[in-house]
């Protein structure tokens, strides 16, 4: 795996991921908002996992 990808995979797939769910909370109504919600709930599950696993 090339030094690229293991310092900015994950960072990333989460920007990736809040843009989706940015853009289709702006899109539409129904089905974009559970993708809008999934996509920006994700990064904040990752930074509590994070942080979890951090302190213990």
């Amino acid at each position: 795996m090339s030094s690229f990808l293991k310092i900015f995979g994950w960072p990333t797939v989460l920007a990736i991921l809040s843009l989706i769910g940015l853009v289709g909370a702006l899109v539409g109504d129904g089905p974009w908002d559970w993708l809008s919600w999934l996509c920006l709930g994700f990064p904040l599950a990752v930074l509590g996992w994070v942080l979890k696993t951090r302190r213990s």
